[in-house]
Formats: structure tokens, C-alpha cells, sequence
């Protein structure tokens, strides 16, 4: 089936990979090759590919350890019918990593998933990427869509300088803007007004991820960045703009 032409199916599928909190893994079983879901957390990690963090003593993971192969499904909890909400089928391998590739997973996770902190240094626990070999798009009649990692990833080539100082921005934006990234939130994502605080989960070349609880929501921006001097420009470009909502 063809896209209509006001549907982005590349943005939709990006939005997905970087928002959504939980998905339905599949692998496969180790004695027999039998398919076995399964329910589990999912965080992005800087390029948007999912990462998990899971334990050894889960069936998931044994099945991983002996074959890679899985299949990670994310979609839009919509209201309703969920059939009618927009939902992706990620098509890859999961990957323990290790040494500094862990470190980074590690920090990626923790920040959209905060609790998970208390059993992330267990020893049967360990950081998984996806390597993302294609992605199957539903999103209602007529738009049905496969895409190649190329068209679902950030690039981040050039993007060094920002990468490097994400941590630092992000600690930065939770301790001294807290209300801008609620005006983010509510008047850019629109995301319900109330007393939550919003956090920064996350930030890369396309985008800045927000959190508070369990609602996660996406502030892309209007160019790329490439450094910290640009994401401040953005940045205050985008507040200049929630405030003009307001």
C-alpha cells in the first residue's frame, strides 16, 4: 500500500522508536525455535535504535543469547480501537554490549527509566541494543510501509561535540529549566497541563525527549544540530515559540 501525501511515515516511525516506553519483544525459544513474547521496557539509544536491559534468568534473554534474532513491536496506545493507532515491527538483532558501549546504554536507560537503577548492576542483568535490519510501518488503511534502518536512525556523523555533551545537557536542563521543558511539553507536544514536572530524557541532532512519570513525549527540531552552540539557539527558539502559545 502507498502513503497519502500529507503522511510522514519516516517521522512516524522515528517518533515511535524515541516515545515509546514498552514493547512486545519476540524471539526465538533456544530448544526448538518456537516464537515466545514477551513485555519489556525499551529506551532509545542516541541514533534511536531500541535498547533493552534484561536479565539472564528470563527465557527472552536465554533465546537471545542463543539466537540474536528478534522482533520488537512499539506502538501509539491510542485511545479506542488500538488497531486504528499507529504501531512499528522492528526487525533486528539484540546485542549485549560491553566495556564503554555498556556505559552509554546504561546511562541512556536509566535516564528514561529511573527505577530501573535499583537492579541495573545486578549481575544477571545486561544492557542489549537492537541493530535494526528493517522496520515494518502500520498506521491505518493505506498506510502500511517498510523502511530501511537509513530512513528510522539519526544519522549522527559531524555530531561529536554534541554527543559528547549530552549528559552535561541534560543535567544542565533538569536542575535550571524545569518550567521551560514543561512549556515544551505542554504547548509544543501537547501534552495535558497539570502539576507534573517534566525532565530531559535525552538529546541528539533531530531532537530533545521529555519525561514526567510514565508519559514521554518528543520536541523535534526544526534543523539539525550539531553542537552545544546550536541546541542553544534551538532551544530558545522553541521556548520563545511555547511561550507565544501560551
Amino acid at each position: 500500500m502507498f502513503p497519502s501525501p500529507q503522511f510522514d511515515p519516516q517521522a512516524l516511525a522515528r517518533g515511535l522508536l524515541r516515545r515509546r516506553r514498552q514493547g512486545a519483544l519476540a524471539t526465538l525459544m533456544a530448544q526448538g525455535g518456537a516464537p515466545y513474547c514477551s513485555l519489556v521496557n525499551v529506551a532509545s539509544d542516541v541514533d534511536g535504535a531500541p535498547i533493552l536491559l534484561i536479565s539472564r534468568l528470563a527465557v527472552h534473554t536465554r533465546n537471545i543469547l542463543a539466537d540474536p534474532r528478534v522482533s520488537l513491536m512499539l506502538d501509539e496506545r491510542a485511545a479506542g480501537d488500538p488497531l486504528e493507532g499507529a504501531r512499528i515491527m522492528v526487525a533486528g538483532e539484540a546485542l549485549e554490549a560491553t566495556g564503554d558501549a555498556a556505559q552509554g546504554l546504561r546511562r541512556r536507560y536509566l535516564n528514561a527509566h529511573p527505577d530501573a537503577e535499583a537492579f541495573a548492576g545486578f549481575p544477571d542483568f545486561g544492557f542489549f541494543r537492537v541493530r535494526i535490519d528493517g522496520v515494518h510501518l502500520v498506521a491505518g488503511f493505506g498506510r502500511i510501509v517498510d523502511l530501511a534502518p537509513s530512513q528510522v536512525l539519526t544519522d549522527l556523523t559531524g555530531c561529536e561535540a554534541l554527543l559528547e555533551a549530552e549528559p552535561e545537557i541534560i543535567a544542565h536542563m533538569n536542575a535550571e529549566h524545569s518550567g521551560t521543558m514543561k512549556l515544551y511539553a505542554e504547548k509544543l507536544a501537547g501534552a495535558a497541563e497539570g502539576d507534573g514536572i517534566w525532565r530531559c530524557s535525552g538529546c541528539d541532532p533531530e531532537g530533545i525527549d521529555l519525561a514526567s512519570g510514565t508519559e514521554a513525549v518528543r520536541i523535534s527540531f526544526p534543523e539539525r544540530v550539531r553542537d552545544p552552540a546550536a541546541l542553544r539557539a534551538i532551544l530558545r527558539r522553541l521556548a520563545d515559540e511555547a511561550r507565544s502559545r501560551s
